[in-house]
Formats: C-alpha cells, sequence, structure tokens
C-alpha cells in the first residue's frame, strides 16, 4: 500500500478521491432509472414481468412472483444446519441490541391544564430490497429487518431478484424467515423499487425503503424519496484503522482487507503515527492479499482507494479521521476509549484489537447498514427510529391558553399572519 505523510494538500486530495466514489456522481445513469420507475408507475404488474424477463431471464406472472413457504422449507433443507443456527444467533444480538433502542410515547401536564407530550408510532409497511446472485448476504437481511420488527412494523415485504431458474438465493430466503418477513417477491433492480414506493397489482405500496443495491438501485432509492422515506443511498464500503505503534500490525492489514475485499470501489485507510507501523502493515497487505481468494478485486481495490497516512501526532491523525468519516472505523491505540471521545463522525466505532470490523457485520449486534461517503457527518446506521413516527401532542386548558393568548397574538400578527392571532384571540372575545 502507498504510504504517504499527512498535510492539508494530501488530507484534500484524499477526500476528493474518495468522493469520487458517491452515487450522486453517476447521474449518466439518472435517465434509464427514470425511465425504468416511471414505466413501472404507468403499467404496474406487466412492466415487472418485462423487466425481469430482460435482466433476470426468469419468466415473471402473478402466479409466481411471491415466494412460497414450501420454497422457504427448501431454502432450509439446502443449507448447512450450523449456519442456519448462526443465522439465528446473530438475529437474537441483533434485536436485543436495537430493542434497547425503543423508545415510549410521553406526556407531561402541569397544573393549569397544560398536557403536551410525543406519541411514538411504528411505520404501517416497510420494504427491504435485497440485492441477488454474488452480492445476496443474509447478514444485510436481518440488519434491515429486525430494526423494524422491533419497532413493531405491521407488515415487512421483501424484493430480491429470482435466478433464471427463478428460484432466490437460500441464504436470503432463511435469513427472511428467521427475521420475520411477511411476503417476499422475486422482483429486483430499480423496478422493484418503484413497485414499492408506488405499488402495483402485486406489490403494495410501502412507507419506507430500506436495502443496498447496485448503482441503480441507489438512483432509483433516490428518485422515489419523497414519495416514501429511505433508509440512505449506500456508496461503496470503507474502513478507516486509527493506529499507534501499540497496534498488531498484522490485525491491522487483515481488517484493513476485509473491506477491500468487497469491491473495487472499496476503500481502505490506515491513519497511524508510527512509519515502523505502516511499513509493517504495507508488506502485511502484501502477503495477505497474494493469500485470499478475492485478490483481484482487492489489489484493484487498494491501487484505487488504499492509503496509509503517517501522521505528525494523534491529534492530527484524529482531525483527519473526522473529516473523512468513515463507515467503519477502528481504533488500535494504547487507550483507544480515550481516543474515541474526541471522534465525532463515524457510522460504527470499533475499539481495541479484538473488536474487528467483521464482528460488526455479522454478530455483535448493532447495525452494519451505515452512512457513507462522509455522510456519517449527519447520517446514523439504520435503527429502530428510522422505523417509527413522532407525532406531537397539545392540549391547553381555557385557563392555561388565556395566560399566554395575548403573547401569541403579538407573535402572529409580527408575522403578519392575522387569521393566526383570530385564531386564538376568538376563544377570548368575552374579553
Amino acid at each position: 500500500m502507498r504510504i504517504i505523510s499527512l498535510s492539508q494538500d494530501t488530507r484534500k486530495n484524499v477526500l476528493n478521491d474518495l468522493l469520487k466514489r458517491s452515487p450522486n456522481n453517476y447521474g449518466q445513469y439518472e435517465s434509464t432509472v427514470n425511465e425504468i420507475i416511471e414505466n413501472v408507475k404507468q403499467n404496474g404488474d406487466k412492466a415487472l414481468f418485462e423487466y425481469t424477463l430482460k435482466f433476470d431471464k426468469f419468466s415473471l406472472n402473478a402466479d409466481n412472483i411471491v415466494v412460497t413457504r414450501e420454497e422457504i422449507e427448501e431454502a432450509y433443507k439446502s443449507m448447512d444446519e450450523k449456519l442456519v443456527e448462526v443465522i439465528r444467533h446473530s438475529a437474537a444480538n441483533i434485536r436485543s441490541f436495537h430493542e434497547k433502542q425503543l423508545r415510549n410515547s410521553w406526556f407531561t401536564s402541569r397544573e393549569d391544564g397544560t398536557i403536551l407530550g410525543m406519541k411514538i408510532t411504528p411505520i404501517e409497511k416497510a420494504g427491504v430490497y435485497v440485492p441477488g446472485g454474488k452480492a445476496a448476504y443474509p447478514s444485510s437481511v436481518l440488519m434491515n429487518v429486525v430494526p423494524a420488527k422491533v419497532a413493531g412494523v405491521n407488515k415487512i415485504i421483501m424484493t430480491t431478484p429470482p435466478g433464471a431458474d427463478g428460484k432466490v438465493n437460500p441464504g436470503t430466503l432463511v435469513a427472511a424467515d428467521i427475521a420475520g418477513v411477511d411476503v417476499i417477491y422475486k422482483v429486483g433492480g430499480a423496478q422493484a423499487i418503484a413497485a414499492m414506493a408506488f405499488g402495483t397489482e402485486s406489490i403494495p405500496k410501502v412507507d419506507k425503503i430500506t436495502g443496498p443495491g447496485n448503482i441503480f438501485v441507489a438512483l432509483a432509492k433516490k428518485a422515489v424519496y419523497g414519495y416514501v422515506s429511505i433508509d440512505s443511498i449506500a456508496g461503496p464500503s470503507e474502513i478507516l484503522v486509527l493506529a499507534d505503534e501499540t497496534a498488531n500490525p498484522r490485525y491491522v492489514a487483515a481488517d484493513l482487507l476485509s473491506q477491500a475485499e468487497h469491491d473495487e470501489l472499496a476503500s481502505a485507510i490506515l491513519i497511524t503515527t508510527s512509519k515502523e507501523l505502516a511499513e509493517k502493515v504495507s508488506e502485511q497487505v502484501d502477503i495477505f492479499t497474494a493469500e485470499l481468494s478475492r485478490s483481484a478485486i482487492i489489489q484493484k481495490s487498494l491501487d484505487n482507494y488504499g492509503y496509509i497516512l503517517l501522521a505528525e501526532d494523534m491529534n492530527q491523525a484524529i482531525e483527519t479521521a473526522n473529516e473523512i468519516a468513515s463507515e467503519h472505523l477502528e481504533i488500535l491505540t494504547r487507550n483507544p476509549f480515550d481516543v474515541m471521545t474526541k471522534i465525532r463522525n463515524a457510522g460504527a466505532i470499533f475499539l481495541g484489537e479484538y473488536a474487528s470490523e467483521p464482528l460488526g457485520d455479522y454478530f455483535a449486534g448493532p447495525n452494519h447498514i451505515l452512512p457513507t461517503n462522509g455522510t456519517a457527518k449527519f447520517f446514523s446506521p439504520v435503527n429502530v427510529d428510522d422505523f417509527i413516527k413522532k407525532s406531537s401532542i397539545i392540549s391547553y386548558s381555557k385557563e392555561a391558553l388565556q395566560q399566554i393568548h395575548k403573547e401569541i397574538e403579538l407573535f402572529a400578527e409580527s408575522e403578519g399572519l392575522t387569521a393566526h392571532a383570530n385564531s386564538i384571540k376568538v376563544r377570548f372575545e368575552e374579553e
């Protein structure tokens, strides 16, 4: 991996390089996506069936669009029983973590008859998109569905592309069943997003769409935002390791490559105060890359977006980490908890040498659907709050309103909204 000394210029160059990976930079595909969305919006199932035949080579119709219980049972039989138990264990950990995020409606009252509060209501329908083929990840199914179930969403549907034989990835089906999906539809791509956003004869309109996908799926989610809510427009995966001379270079290298293997656009960055560590990590990266099965993808990822940044001190390292705002941030320093208190921007933070990134991807419980491309500066991981709505509650007695009605009228009149003022004033005309 290339080793670069940190400065204002090199930090700016790295940031600009990383931002090139944003889905916002793929405008050339937007017209195609918009055409697909409009077709589904106008023609419903007919458009879905045509696109599925065109892109997935499967003849979809109203009779085979829904995954049957028999197909789910077949998926269980085709999988290693130990893996099924691991998925169950992971789902339990994810559920336990997200249950701690649950909110309750609350009310507060005063003696003058004022009642204020917040009513928490789960959304009615959630739609989860799951990629097919080699990009099918049962762990992501759990991360999308379990928080929605914990939130109390009434109906959760899933869309995922079928193979040419009409079958869906067994791991996807098993994870969906364990997590509690209500209905699974054999539809993929931008057309699946459009179907969930607007509804068709077979697929109901949902209130929120979550889940990863390719650039067409990402742009479709962007296009339907406002008609429905979405989780985020996810970019390629990324990891940043913040380390000092105490870090184990073999661990650091292994963790960097855990994300580099995702995608040729994935980013793997080490920021360290130790030149010796930087050099040893670079050596270990070469050793691991030669051994790993996805070495071609890893090498292109590292060539494109892999960096070892050598910082003058830990303050400069932390400042740079906050600027990059990585999806995954590992802290491998003498006192990782102290460093963590200075981190403002990161999707998920892993502390210490035994909290490697895949622990969060698969098993620990916190959500692995995280903000990418610097959006951790203002976005959060998927969580239970993504599947609830909050309604403000306001109730005043006549006595309570009487004490402050003239203040409200003055405020409204200062804004030129005399009807607002009158709405309060008519209640005290006897005065």
